[in-house]
């Protein structure tokens, strides 16, 4: 298990490194490694249950969406469904134990950036209007999902729920701004470190 972590830490830190300054060979080798890895390491977790199988398949449905994204940059909409069913997993498996509590503020909050984000992005997305915001949609209910357990529960499995499904709504939310409204140099290094780091923590919480 040591060596499985130090190998998706090792890889990671390739593809993140190569996302920010490194050659585009890099990316390309290590991106789909790292994202081989991952459910690799989630597959060897102990008693593994049916939330693990789910982020298995959420793992290997977000390969699929950067594979799409490698290949062509002109299926956008489709890695955009991958990632949607992706966080849509991710969601089903962390609420198999949800009840919803009054803590108000955290949806709130997260209605709030979504809104803000989809108006942004609104006057740019013309046809693909109604899927992104369908994505943001989905990925914010994620968090609150990730959120809810972290309040019900508020041990070490929670926080690394918490932690990493903020970092990939984080990761999400920087790479759309990039792609549809205001490009910047930074936003692909950004993407990267959070999107690694989001889905390595759902996978560590497997072993807690």
């Amino acid at each position: 298990m040591l060596w499985s972590f130090m190998a998706v830490v090792f890889s990671g830190w390739l593809y993140v490194d190569a996302s920010y300054r490194g050659p585009v060979w890099q990316k390309w080798l290590f991106q789909p490694i790292t994202l081989l890895l991952l459910p690799t390491l989630a597959w060897e977790a102990p008693n593994l249950t049916a939330s693990g199988y789910l982020i298995i398949l959420g793992l290997l449905s977000t390969l699929i969406g950067n594979t799409i994204l490698m290949v062509s940059s002109k299926r956008t909409l489709h890695a955009i469904s991958a990632f949607f069913f992706s966080h849509l997993l991710y969601t089903i498996a962390f609420a198999k134990h949800i009840t919803l509590s009054a803590y108000w503020p955290l949806p709130l909050a997260l209605l709030i950036v979504g809104i803000a984000i989809s108006m942004m992005l609104w006057p740019r997305l013309q046809k693909s209007r109604w899927p992104i915001v369908t994505y943001i949609g989905i990925t914010l209910l994620m968090i609150w999902v990730a959120g809810e357990e972290y309040i019900r529960l508020g041990d070490d499995y929670s926080i690394s729920l918490l932690l990493g499904t903020m970092l990939l709504g984080t990761a999400a939310g920087v790479w759309l701004i990039n792609h549809y409204r205001y490009p910047f140099n930074a936003a692909r290094g950004i993407t990267a470190a959070c999107y690694f780091a989001g889905h390595f923590l759902i996978v560590r919480s497997l072993y807690l």
